[in-house]
């Protein structure tokens, strides 16, 4: 029995995926399920990876191990398996082992050696995904042909994922069409698996986004007595982003970003953390936790006390995974961020830090002076939603006080109202923690505005923050770990 060496921190080169990113490189949905289970050390032998690839060893149940590598810089496989599908479960597993930081550097042995030397003698070969899909944009606009099989050469991969995307966009606006037609009175639509299965044809279209829109879509159908209304909004919203994934070619730069990472086209780490850093002292100002699919999502919003701009830093958990919570709600820190590609540029990742998070009163005096009122903070949303008009969440800091108003749950001050998320006349998540901290006068609080009204993260006191935010449903990912 071949022993597995433990993996340390000094072994382990810096990851550039993310969990998503080889969700996304799925195939098909059912990929990811057979892939979980091989994504344990002790199911491989010869593990490593270096700046380029990620090989190493399956061991199955065929008479010699399965030999596997993975290049992450152009996103192309090699398996020995005789799957026809590509990529294979052993790559995605091999993929899953390594964004979990359980495969060690290393020198890429023979049969990985042989491999990426004879790409590397492809002029071709030097091609990656780009990092920005506006210069693919115009392929996106064109009559796709069928997509013949997956190609291991980054070129053909690239061009292969082009055309599905085309494919599943336009299959999305011709299901938006038959659904306008037949009504949504239609019967289908309470069916779940009505929803499901367009999320799942376009997950192998590989536009992960939409089929997320899609899946949450299902959920509002029949929740309340203005589902309707809810429900014609989003697909308006679906309907824009199939049709602007389509001519990319034609929007502005910026523009064009959003759009491409709204319908699921991932950019790498590496990219991003190639750009120019924004160094400011970052207060983190609200946490919010939900479950998407079978992936637990955090979100941290952090505001720049210089620049007085909003970043989000997301943290993903699978399958018993943690989430990062080295960056407590109410506290500071100096760090540099690098900004995701995109019109509003508010996705970020967390660089180097430059001091230890802190909580001392400074910190906390930053934060409240950031709450404005209510008449601006819908102003702030409006411009955004002008920029975005698919936006989702927006984080907004108002100094207002919670009230009853026609039923619903407000936060209100002397210059208007805005509601909070009712969820079928029950409690709104995090009102009973705001009436307590707040006793019902104004205070500052960080709320995440979303279609459906503002959902209350946090709470900031004179002497400390209150994290009321969201959290997502723990017991589902300890029962499939």
């Amino acid at each position: 029995m071949a022993t597995v060496e433990p993996v340390t921190d000094a072994t382990i080169p810096a990851q550039v995926w993310q969990i998503e990113q080889v969700f996304a490189l799925a195939p098909k949905p059912s990929s990811i399920a057979a892939a979980q289970p091989l994504a344990t050390p002790t199911r491989w032998v010869g593990t490593g990876c270096d700046d380029r690839a990620v090989w190493g060893r399956f061991i199955g149940g065929s008479a010699e191990p399965y030999e596997c590598v993975v290049d992450h810089v152009a996103v192309a496989y090699r398996c020995s398996c005789p799957s026809r599908v590509l990529p294979c479960k052993h790559s995605l597993g091999l993929l899953l082992l390594w964004v979990r930081g359980l495969v060690p550097a290393g020198q890429a042995p023979g049969f990985a050696a042989t491999w990426l030397a004879k790409r590397a003698e492809k002029p071709e070969a030097v091609a990656v995904l780009p990092s920005k899909v506006a210069t693919t944009a115009s392929d996106l606009g064109s009559d796709a042909a069928s997509a013949a099989p997956p190609d291991r050469d980054p070129k053909s991969t690239r061009d292969d994922r082009v055309a599905r995307m085309a494919a599943g966009l336009g299959e999305l606006n011709r299901w938006l069409e038959d659904r306008l037609r037949t009504g949504l009175g239609d019967p289908v639509l309470a069916n779940y698996s009505t929803w499901d299965g367009l999320a799942g044809r376009l997950i192998d279209a590989q536009v992960g986004g939409l089929a997320n829109r899609v899946r949450r879509l299902a959920g509002m159908v029949g929740a309340n007595p203005d589902w309707h209304e809810h429900v014609l909004a989003e697909l308006g919203a679906l309907h824009l982003l199939a049709s602007a994934g389509g001519h990319l070619g034609s929007l502005p730069t910026s523009l064009a970003d959003s759009v491409a990472a709204a319908i699921g086209w991932q950019v790498r780490q590496a990219d991003v953390l190639a750009g120019v850093p924004h160094t400011d002292h970052w207060a983190v100002m609200g946490r919010s936790d939900n479950r998407e699919d079978r992936i637990e999502v955090r979100r941290l919003w952090l505001r720049g006390e210089q620049c007085e701009r909003w970043a989000l830093a997301l943290s993903f958990a699978a399958y018993g995974q943690s989430l990062d919570d080295s960056l407590a709600v109410g506290s500071v820190v100096e760090a540099d961020l690098f900004r995701y590609p995109g019109a509003l540029g508010l996705r970020a990742l967390v660089g180097p830090r430059h001091s230890e998070p802190r909580t001392d009163g400074d910190a906390l005096r930053s934060q409240l002076g950031a709450a404005g009122s209510v008449a601006a903070a819908c102003a702030q949303v409006g411009m955004a939603v002008a920029v975005e008009p698919w936006l989702e969440r927006y984080p907004v800091c108002v100094l207002a006080a919670p009230a009853r108003h026609n039923g619903r749950w407000v936060l209100t001050d002397a210059t208007g109202s805005v509601p909070l998320v009712d969820q079928n006349n029950r409690i709104t998540p995090g009102v009973g923690q705001l009436l307590a901290c707040s006793a019902g006068r104004p205070v500052a609080i960080t709320a995440e505005w979303t279609p459906l009204g503002m959902v209350p993260l946090t709470v900031h006191l004179a002497d400390r923050a209150i994290d009321i935010g969201p959290t997502a449903d723990r017991s589902f990912l300890a029962a499939t770990a």
